[in-house]
């Protein structure tokens, strides 16, 4: 029997957009490989936020399907502790490969290191490697990492490992066509272009009967609440400057909600309501008793190439869509996903402008559920 090793460090019932991603694609990709493959997933324990905690075995086998979950320390989403966190799943992850004997690594990464782990393993067994990248790590860090020394130190590294990976790979996928420019500086891989998709569960979203309730508008965001997100640095601003017109509704978890939490305090909004990470079904309960939709991102040069999964989660709704995006996510919202509002990152007074003078309407977008169903992008993929 042929054996596949996938390699994620997200995958379910874990939360978050690696975790949606690979869950599905693991499967359509061992139903179209039939039992004579073997699809090794390799991937954690759910740990996407310390808040959140969802219960699954260290071992499972599914036709199939062979999964091997490894138990990861707890971490906040800090730097520091991330990197511990990923130490032992790399670690752990290289010992499991090793007992099998397999023909191809497959590895889905956005941060750089699950990519390099599928590297390893491929060189070793001398297989080929294909991946599926989500972020340019090297990029995000470029902007993120404040401290110039710290930069000196980590940014040649990730250069070097980025450079050994992806010269090394056999096929690459990028979840979002902005990266295109970036990877044309590695000429050997074959490219691909699949994004991120609707899932069923989203399908139904324009069901939601929400209305004005006393007049107050309501906007809802869910997902990760970290540096790259920006929440702290648009809504206590934009909410305090909106109070009694609309109410903000946070959904989730990550390292830069202390920094949220203290602007809501300093400037004392009292039209923010924040709750942590909760269950997909919980979550459509919200989305249908909310009018619209947010989505941002910080004002990093790293994030003008990234398409965020929510575009196509939130995509499927018949509700607006307000986006605080610039670069490649902004011109694929205004070309595909009708009825929004895009304001550029962290400008607080373009984003009151905007969603003050807009109209309210539902539209349905049909073409686009139909163009970017998940189901249908994994079974192309």
């Amino acid at each position: 029997m042929k054996k596949i090793i996938y390699f994620t460090f997200y995958f379910e019932p874990d939360l978050c957009a690696g975790s949606f991603r690979n869950s599905p694609l693991a499967k359509e990709l061992a139903k179209q490989a039939g039992e004579s493959v073997e699809i090794i997933v390799i991937t954690t324990k759910p740990n996407r936020y310390n808040t959140f905690k969802a219960v699954a075995p260290l071992y499972e086998k599914i036709d199939n399907v062979t999964i091997h979950r490894i138990a990861i320390p707890e971490h906040n989403s800090g730097f520091i502790d991330q990197i511990f966190s990923f130490y032992t799943f790399y670690r752990e992850a290289i010992k499991i490969s090793r007992k099998y004997r397999y023909n191809l690594v497959f590895a889905s990464s956005s941060r750089l290191f699950t990519a390099y782990l599928g590297y390893r393993t491929s060189l070793s067994a001398k297989v080929p490697l294909y991946l599926d990248i989500r972020d340019i790590f090297k990029d995000t860090m470029q902007d993120v990492l404040k401290n110039p020394v710290l930069k000196i130190l980590v940014l040649p590294v990730l250069r070097y490992i980025e450079h050994i990976t992806f010269s090394n790979a056999k096929h690459i996928n990028l979840i979002s066509a902005g990266f295109k420019p970036y990877f044309e500086k590695y000429p050997k891989p074959k490219y691909s272009f699949y994004s991120n998709g609707i899932d069923d569960v989203f399908l139904n979203l324009e069901s939601g009967i929400a209305t004005y309730r006393n007049g107050i508008k309501k906007i809802i965001y869910a997902g990760n609440i970290g540096e790259g997100q920006g929440l702290h640095i648009i809504v206590p601003q934009a909410a305090k400057a909106l109070e009694g017109k609309f109410e903000f509704t946070i959904v989730g978890d990550g390292g830069a909600k202390g920094k949220l939490l203290d602007e809501i305090k300093r400037l004392n909004v009292s039209n923010v309501r924040i709750l942590g990470p909760i269950k997909r079904a919980d979550l459509m309960i919200l989305y249908d008793e909310s009018d619209y939709f947010f989505i941002h991102l910080n004002d990093y040069k790293a994030f003008k190439k990234v398409l965020p999964s929510k575009i196509f989660e939130l995509g499927a709704s018949d509700k607006p869509i307000i986006a605080g995006v610039s670069g490649y996510a902004k011109q694929f919202i205004e070309e595909n996903v009708s009825n929004s509002i895009v304001f550029n990152p962290g400008n607080v007074d373009e984003f009151i402008k905007k969603i003050s003078v807009y109209k309210y309407r539902r539209e349905y977008r049909t073409e686009f559920k139909k163009k970017f169903l998940r189901s249908n992008l994994n079974y192309e993929m």
